[in-house]
C-alpha cells in the first residue's frame, strides 16, 4: 500500500467508498490526514465504519477546513449534472481530484523519476496495459500493475527507481488528475464513448472533442508519448505532439499504407530504425499463432506495447517473449472453450459497437454471434460491413428490437432473450455447418446492466454455459 503523506494534519472528503475509495481513505488516514467519508449507498458506509473511518453527510458537513474531495471516478464531475457533492466542494473551494491524483503527488514528493506508464483509449487499454505488463514482468523487471485494471492504485507498491508501475487510466480517472505526469503516456485509439459525461447532450461533437481532450492530457505532459495514428482524433494528437520543445511521440498503425513508427504487416510488427534513439535492430516481431492477440485490434495492442519496451530499453528477445506468452485477459476475446470444430469466444467486455467491430474482424466467416443487452447510442448500424461473416445472430436483453430491426433483410437471427438460451441455440446451429471452425462468439455491444451486475458476471456465464455443453471443457488462457 501507498501511504499518502501529502496531506498530513489536513482534513480530506472521500466520496465513493468501493475499492479506490476506501484505498484512499486507508492511504490518508495511513499519512496523518484527517478523513470524513461518505458513499450514496448503505454498504459502502458500512465497509468505512467497519474499518473506524468518520462517515458523515458530506452534503451536510461544514466544508469550512476541508481542504480536498477525492472523488470516486464513477460519480459525475461536470456531465450530465455534478453531483450534488461536487458542487458542495466547488461552492467552499476545495479541489476535486482522484486516487490517482494522490499517487502522483505522493510519486513527486518521494521519487519523482519512478518510471510510470500510463495507458488509455476507447478500447484496447486493459488488454495493452496487461500486455505491458506481463512482458516487462517476464523480462525480470519488477512490476506493480492497477489502476482502472486489477489492483486499485493506492494497494500497490510505491514508486521506486526499481519498480515500473504500469497504469490503466480513463477519461474518468484523468479528469480528476491535474498532476498527471506519467514517463510514457500511452493513447490506443479515440471513438465516441461516454460522452454523455464529456458534454452536453444536444451537442456530442463537443462532447466528442471535450473527451478527446481529456485523453490527451495523458501524453501532454510526459516524458515520453506513444500514440496511434489510426483514427482522427488520435493522429491530430500525434501531430501535435510534434511540435517545438515537445518529444516527438512514437507513432503506431495497423493500417496499410500508414507512415507511422510502428507498423504491422501480416503478422510481424515492424519498428522504424532509430525511432528509439541510440537504438538500431530491435524487431521484427512476430504475432503468428498467437491466440491471445488475434486479430488487428490486439495488433495495434502488440504494437503499443512494443513502443513502451523499446522506450524502457527492453531487448528484442525479451519483448517476443514476452508476446508469445501472453495469457489473455478473461472476458477479451477469450478462448473459453472447443467442441470438435467449434470454437468458443467470450469477448464480454465489449460493450460498444466499436468492441464488437475488433471481435467481427478477426474472424472471417461462419461467426454464431450473441448479441444484446443495454444499447448504447448509435447501436450496431456501424457493423452493417461486417454483417457477411456472420452465419446467424442470437438476440438478448433490452436491445432485442432495436437490433432485430437493424438485422432484418440483412442477416438471419432469432430473439433468443436470455443468455443461456442464446447459446444453446448458437451450438446447436454451429454443429450443423460443415465449416473448418464455426465460432460462437459472445460480443454483446451493449452494457449488460439490464440482465448482468457487469461484463465480468456476464462473461462468466457464458464460460460456464459452454463448460456444460457436451465434449466441450474449459480452455487453459495460459496456453
Amino acid at each position: 500500500m501507498i501511504r499518502i503523506t501529502t496531506f498530513a494534519g489536513r482534513q480530506v472528503a472521500v466520496f465513493g467508498l468501493g475499492g479506490s475509495g476506501l484505498a484512499a481513505a486507508r492511504a490518508l488516514r495511513d499519512g496523518d490526514a484527517t478523513v470524513l467519508c461518505w458513499d450514496d449507498g448503505a454498504a459502502g458506509r458500512d465497509l468505512a465504519l467497519a474499518e473506524g473511518f468518520i462517515v458523515e453527510d458530506l452534503l451536510a458537513v461544514d466544508w469550512r477546513g476541508i481542504g480536498a474531495l477525492v472523488l470516486a471516478p464513477g460519480v459525475p464531475l461536470t456531465h450530465p449534472v455534478p453531483h450534488a457533492v461536487v458542487q458542495k466542494a466547488r461552492a467552499a473551494g476545495a479541489e476535486i481530484i482522484g486516487d490517482i491524483e494522490l499517487f502522483f503527488r505522493q510519486r513527486a514528493a518521494d521519487c519523482p523519476d519512478a518510471p510510470v506508464v500510463c495507458i488509455t483509449g476507447t478500447n484496447g487499454k486493459s488488454t495493452t496495459t496487461a500486455l505491458v505488463a506481463h512482458i516487462l514482468l517476464t523480462a525480470g523487471h519488477d512490476v506493480q500493475m492497477g489502476g482502472n485494471i486489477g489492483k486499485a492504485i493506492l494497494t500497490l507498491e510505491p514508486p521506486s527507481m526499481e519498480r515500473i508501475h504500469v497504469i490503466e487510466i480513463s477519461s474518468f480517472q484523468i479528469d480528476l488528475t491535474p498532476s498527471l505526469m506519467p514517463t510514457i503516456g500511452v493513447i490506443m485509439n479515440l471513438t465516441p464513448d461516454h460522452l454523455d459525461r464529456h458534454g452536453p447532450a444536444d451537442d456530442l461533437d463537443l462532447a466528442m472533442r471535450n473527451y478527446a481532450g481529456i485523453k490527451e492530457r495523458v501524453v501532454g505532459k510526459s516524458a515520453h508519448a506513444v500514440v496511434s495514428l489510426d483514427d482522427a482524433w488520435s493522429a491530430a494528437i500525434a501531430e501535435r505532439q510534434s511540435r517545438p520543445a515537445v518529444t516527438p511521440a512514437v507513432t503506431m498503425s495497423v493500417r496499410a499504407g500508414v507512415a507511422a513508427d510502428i507498423t504491422v504487416s501480416g503478422d510481424e510488427v515492424r519498428v522504424r530504425d532509430g525511432v528509439f534513439a541510440g537504438r538500431a535492430g530491435f524487431g521484427p516481431f512476430s504475432l503468428a499463432g498467437i491466440n491471445t492477440l488475434r486479430g488487428a485490434h490486439n495488433a495495434q495492442n502488440a504494437c503499443a506495447a512494443i513502443a513502451v519496451a523499446g522506450l524502457l530499453d527492453l531487448s528484442t528477445h525479451a519483448t517476443q517473449r514476452g508476446l508469445q506468452t501472453y495469457p489473455g485477459l478473461p472476458h477479451r476475446m477469450e478462448e473459453v472453450g472447443r467442441a470438435g470444430r467449434i470454437l468458443f469466444i467470450n469477448d464480454s467486455k465489449a460493450t460498444n459497437a466499436d468492441s464488437s467491430e475488433k471481435a467481427l474482424s478477426a474472424f472471417p466467416s461462419d461467426i454464431y454471434w450473441i448479441l444484446g443487452g443495454k444499447p448504447k447510442e448509435g447501436g450496431i448500424t456501424t457493423l452493417a460491413p461486417l454483417f457477411s461473416r456472420i452465419a446467424k445472430a442470437y438476440l438478448i436483453g433490452a436491445a432485442s428490437d432495436q437490433f432485430a430491426a437493424t438485422f432484418e433483410g440483412n442477416v438471419v437471427f432469432e430473439r433468443s432473450g436470455t443468455l443461456d438460451q442464446a447459446v444453446a441455440a448458437a451450438a446447436r446451429d454451429a454443429a450443423a455447418n460443415a465449416a473448418a471452425e464455426p465460432v460462437v462468439l459472445l460480443s454483446p455491444a451493449c452494457a449488460s446492466y439490464d440482465q448482468f451486475k457487469n461484463f465480468e458476471v456476464r462473461g462468466d456465464k457464458f464460460r460456464a454455459l459452454v463448460a456444460a455443453l457436451p465434449g466441450v471443457g474449459d480452455q487453459d488462457r495460459t496456453k
